[in-house]
Parts: structure tokens; sequence; C-alpha cells
């Protein structure tokens, strides 16, 4: 049997109080983005120590759905088969729109709550040879010393740099604090480069100098209700779009042992209101839980019946790959830090664990690791500004796409042309294995479907 999801963490034993003095690379954060970097690392033989703010296992607000690109990297990492073991399969996307109408679109897809996914990769990173190290938080990035400055190979820097934070001087590690309760304790430990896998939140990144907008793209909550006989019932992950849920989606996933993840989530939450027609309703988002449950009857259902496991958990989005520096010298910033959440749908383990294993590739091969000039640096940071880069124009359409949150009647365009075009269905089915672009989504292409 599965521990609840939303259970409290089970004490277990302390790692070695202290992390040690030094390593060659310490990612910061152990949530996908971290653990997948860790864990490519390691097995290449990288010295690596992973630290996070939370003892583990520990919930994590998100949908826990897996989708095909999750599926996809979670097989690159080496272990699908073991998330499988574990996770509750499900058929398809079942999509709503207002009218109550629905498609199924079918995919490669399963459930398990982030408190068991992220335990187990990170367990598999320590397998690897990791270090993990809990409850310890980033305060800041340690400079480079002056005498480190002198001794390190003399190159001069060039005078161009990829996306990243400048004039910054490099990093050399990083100070960490003890979290919880206790007597305040801080820690420096020196690495040759700092990944920092810190999620949405902007603390982290602001002491790191790396961020660019402190307000979240978005804005999600969520809660586990257990059900099994309506579990035995419902075999699709349920999304919702309907005008009392504008701006944003309501979602309905079972997972295993018969318990639903139910949650609301809100994009763009950061810009301003819009007055006039396209206006952002500024919801609360425990209105819009309840409002999802007056609109969609299996979660009314759910609700009305079913046992809620644990509080109710928000927690901020960030989207688009926007919103904070990629690295810079000696630093990478990696996952939901950069905005690895996809805009229109809310899906971010995926995009998650690629980001983790692009910061991973970019700092392999180990020459990499073993210089610490400004041009070893600079390669590391073009490597990986190259590959994020060439993921850019996903984000960007999907964040196009996420304009059916804002008018949801297209939903409903959606769905009808799905169920009545096998061409339509098949761009729909390509849109969720990442072999489409979800262009459909555009307003160009809601016209084309139109002819299809």
């Amino acid at each position: 049997m599965h521990a609840d999801p939303a259970a409290a963490p089970a004490p277990r034993p302390l790692h070695a109080a202290v992390p040690p003095a030094g390593c060659e690379v310490l990612v910061v954060g152990a949530g996908p983005a971290g653990s997948a970097c860790a864990l490519a690392l390691a097995r290449a033989g990288v010295d690596v120590v992973l630290v996070d703010q939370h003892d583990f296992p520990r919930d994590k607000v998100c949908g826990d759905g897996l989708i095909p690109d999750a599926h996809a990297a979670l097989c690159r990492l080496g272990v699908l088969d073991e998330v499988l073991q574990q996770t509750h399969r499900v058929t398809a996307v079942r999509c709503f729109g207002p009218s109550g109408r629905f498609i199924d679109v079918p995919g490669q897809l399963s459930v398990l709550p982030r408190r068991v996914l992220d335990d187990l990769l990170k367990r598999a990173a320590e397998r690897a040879g990791a270090r993990f190290f809990s409850p310890w938080r980033f305060e800041s990035a340690l400079p480079e010393t002056q005498t480190q400055t002198q001794t390190r190979t003399q190159t001069q820097t060039p005078p161009s740099a990829p996306s990243g934070a400048s004039g910054a001087a490099r990093v050399s590690g990083a100070r960490l604090r003890r979290s919880g309760a206790g007597p305040a304790t801080t820690h420096d430990i020196a690495a040759r480069w700092v990944v920092l896998a810190t999620g949405a939140v902007p603390q982290a990144l602001q002491a790191a100098e790396l961020c660019e907008r402190h307000t979240p793209s978005g804005v999600a909550l969520h809660t586990y209700v257990r059900h099994p006989a309506l579990a035995a019932e419902v075999r699709q992950l349920q999304i919702v779009w309907h005008p009392r849920l504008r701006g944003g989606y309501g979602w309905m996933f079972p997972g295993p042992d018969g318990v639903f993840n139910l949650g609301t989530g809100l994009s763009a939450s950061h810009e301003r209101p819009r007055s006039g027609r396209g206006r952002i309703h500024r919801l609360n988002l425990r209105q819009m839980l309840a409002a999802l449950a007056e609109v969609h009857a299996p979660a009314a259902r759910l609700l009305a019946e079913g046992e809620v496991m644990g509080a109710t958990k928000g927690a901020p989005l960030r989207c688009s790959l926007r919103g904070a520096h990629w690295s810079r010298p000696g630093l990478l910033a990696t996952g939901e830090a950069i905005g690895s959440t996809y805009s229109f749908s809310g899906e971010g383990i995926g995009k998650a664990l690629e980001t983790g294993l692009l910061a991973a590739s970019a700092l392999l091969p180990g020459q990499r690791l073993a210089q610490t000039s400004p041009s070893a640096d600079l390669a590391v940071r073009e490597d990986y500004a190259h590959r994020l880069r060439e993921l850019q124009p996903r984000f960007d359409i999907y964040e196009t796409a996420s304009h059916v949150n804002h008018h949801p009647w297209l939903a409903d365009l959606i769905v009808w042309r799905g169920r009545r075009s096998p061409r339509v269905m098949h761009k729909l089915c390509g849109v969720l294995d990442e072999t489409y672009s979800p262009r459909t989504f555009s307003w160009g292409g809601v016209a084309r479907m139109m002819f299809q």
C-alpha cells in the first residue's frame, strides 16, 4: 500500500549533520530537476552533493500527472520501470468544455504523488553516488576570492556571455542554513559549480542574483481526496475549462489507492487585471475549487462522498523559461526556478526533469569541471543556454495557447471538432506526446480546425 499522499513525513534518521567542506558540484533542491541533474552527474563519476530544505519524503503542490515527456525523461534516467511500479495508470486526458461535453485524448499517462516520485528520484541519485543532506536551504552564493581568482587559469574573458546575470563575481560554492526548529546553523561548502533547482519561490534566485521577476507566472492549489469507488470509474486525467474558472482550469486526477488529486490553477497571475473584454479575474483559488465542484459533477461527488486526506495547499508557478537568468559564472539554475512549467497546461514535471538533464549535460564531459577559467565557464554557460533556447519556441507556443484558459468557450469548440474529425484528434494526440505543435490552440489554429 502507498502512504497517504498528504501525510506528514515519517521520522527518519538524519544524514550526516553537516555537508562536507567541498565537492565538485553542489545541487540545491531535490525536486525532479535537481535530482535528475545529480543522478546524471553522479553516474558519470562526478562528486555531487545534493541538499534540500526539507526532509524527505515531503509533499509538493502539483497535479501529479506524468505525461509522455515525463515518461521519456524518466526512461533516460533509467528509473521509469521503478516509477511505473508505483503509479496509477490512466488511459487518456479527458478535456471538458463549459457545456460539459468532453473528448478523450489517449496517451502514455500515469499519476504518482510528488511525495513518492521526488523521494524515489532522490534515492536514485543517492544510489548513483550523490550525497544527500537535509534540511539545508540556500542562503547565498559564495563569490570567488581574490586569491582563487589569481591562482586559477588566467584566460581573457570573452566580450559576450550567454543569457545570465552580468557583472556578477564567479560563484565558488554556497552558504547553507539549516532549516526548521533548533538553533540557526550556517555552513559554507565550496564547489566548482552550483546548480540551483529551488523551484518557483524567488528567495533563492534573489540571493543568487538571478531573479528577474519576483512575482510568479501562475498559482495552483490542490487537495487529496480518497474515493475508491469513484476511482474505479474515472480512468482519465480530467481537465475542466469553464467561465467560473476563467483565467485557469480545474483538474481531477485519479492516483494510487483510490486517492484523487483535485485542484485548480490560474495562469498569468502576475499580470495586472485588464478592463473590458478578456479581463483576468482575480479569483481566490479556494473559490475556484468550490466552483469546480459546482460545475463538474464528478468533483462534486468526490467532495461530497470522499475522505479528504490532509490540508488544501497552494503554490506559485514559474512558466515559459522566463523570470530568471539561467546562469552566472560558476552557477546554473534549472527546473521551475527558470520557468520549466508550460503556461497553457501547468505541466512541469517532464520539463523540470529535462532541464535538469540539460544542466548535467552542459557540465559534462569532465574536463569542463576540471577547469574554472573564464573560457571554461563560458563554454558551460553557452552550452546550457543553447540547449534551453532550443526548447524556448515550444514554451512560447504553449504560452500563446494559454489564451484558452481566458476564453474557455474555445475548449467547447475544440471538443466539438475533435469528436468529429480524426485529423483534429490526431493533432490533439500529437500535442500531448509532443510530436505535433500546440499551435492547434492558437487563434489561427482554431480557425483552421473549423475546416478539417
